[in-house]
């Protein structure tokens, strides 16, 4: 077991240590508590975080690192396979570098996971993966390599596709594309059902790898992550959203200061990004840093993502701390790079805060860890303490 102590814990479950350890056994998190309940037993190793924060590793809910690679160019850009619009049946577990060098910079920030995968070239891109950002062989840094569907509306599939002189070339078309897939799927999950009751009187489906993909998206079993950037976009996709029943999250969410009353209403959450950049296409007209404090504030779970190679991965902390500056208060942002940014990508179960049984992912600041001048002191993933500071 190893032991980090005397630090600020913050669990990001609701506790608040002002003088507490978490200890670690194997990947796991084995106890978490304050220093006057601290076991006498031996320890492999101690860490003295001497007054510091001790924190979960940061999410990024929303990346595509490894799938465009650092200092690479097309020979290594993987995030988008727009040969047809509708391709749910690929997987960025297939494509995501984790020798990618901004991996280890992302890691060396403080951030533990992130959820990567395709780009918004297609109205459905296909599935990202949930990652930890230190490793070797992404089959052991995955945290669940099915972990998202990627829906894209507004801009990025229509010029896309336009410029390929096939569909679709409008709002309309990648909506209606959108729901004949899930429409598709919906029938084909029903005749399967039915030949799994009685196969004696139905027959099989013939099988189609692409709707397959799709059944965990109608059973609400995989959380679609919807690019949207404005406001009447976000709200079609909440639309089909709502007529299939699916579990979404809205991407981007650059108009959501806009309508967070609405999004409230909806129970929809978001995740926010990316903010550090310029506004580079008309869709950003509205970018500010103020959008995750007002979704914030209007009660909408809020993630705050980098959408690297957007913002570098290794800036996740600085976007919270810039959306700190336009008025989110500290603690939500620091929320929405930890338990909120695991719970509305689906893997709380995981990462996102300190808890027994939780992975032993373990970052100890100087500060608070989304002030400017805080900085890691000491890091550990999976139980590991990382030497890369």
């Amino acid at each position: 077991m190893r032991l980090i102590k005397n630090g600020i814990v913050l669990t990001m479950e609701g506790d608040t240590y002002e003088n507490g350890f978490v200890i670690t056994n194997g990947k796991l998190i084995h106890a978490v508590g304050g220093m006057e309940s601290l076991p006498s037993m031996e320890f492999e190793s101690e860490f003295d975080a001497c007054g510091g924060y001790i924190v979960p590793g940061f999410v990024d809910a929303h990346s595509h690192i490894g799938m465009w690679e650092d200092s690479h160019s097309i020979e290594c850009d993987d995030g988008n396979d727009d040969m047809e619009p509708i391709m749910p049946q690929l997987r960025a577990i297939d494509a995501a570098n984790p020798f990618d060098f901004a991996f280890r910079e992302a890691a060396a920030a403080g951030v533990s996971c992130t959820v990567t995968g395709p780009g918004s070239a297609n109205p459905i891109g296909g599935q990202m993966v949930a990652m930890k950002t230190f490793g070797r062989r992404i089959d052991d840094m995955a945290v669940k390599s099915c972990a998202a569907m990627k829906f894209a509306f507004g801009e990025n599939p229509k010029s896309c596709h336009d410029d390929k002189h096939d569909g679709p070339t409008t709002r309309m078309g990648t909506a209606a594309l959108i729901r004949e897939a899930l429409f598709k799927a919906r029938e084909y999950g029903e005749k399967k059902r039915l030949y799994a009751e009685n196969p004696d009187e139905n027959d099989k489906p013939d099988f189609d790898f692409s709707l397959e993909a799709l059944l965990p998206c109608l059973d609400g079993k995989m959380i679609v992550k919807a690019h949207a950037h404005r406001a009447d976009d976000i709200f079609t996709a909440i639309r089909i959203k709502n007529e299939f029943g699916l579990k979404m999250s809205i991407e981007h969410c650059t108009d959501g200061h806009l309508i967070a009353d609405l999004l409230a209403e909806e129970g929809v959450g978001a995740c926010v990004g990316p903010s550090l950049t310029d506004r580079s296409k008309s869709e950003l007209s509205n970018l500010s840093f103020r959008t995750a404090s007002a979704l914030s504030q209007a009660n909408v779970r809020v993630a705050i993502i980098t959408d690297h190679p957007e913002i570098p991965q290794k800036l996740l902390p600085l976007c919270a701390a810039m959306a700190v500056k336009a008025g989110m208060h500290r603690n939500a942002a620091l929320r929405a790079i930890t338990i909120d940014a695991a719970r509305l990508c689906g893997i709380d179960a995981f990462v996102g805060s300190l808890k027994a049984g939780k992975d032993a992912d373990v970052s100890v600041f100087d500060g608070y860890p989304v002030d400017f001048n805080s900085r890691p002191v000491y890091l550990m993933q999976n139980g590991v303490p990382l030497d890369i500071l």
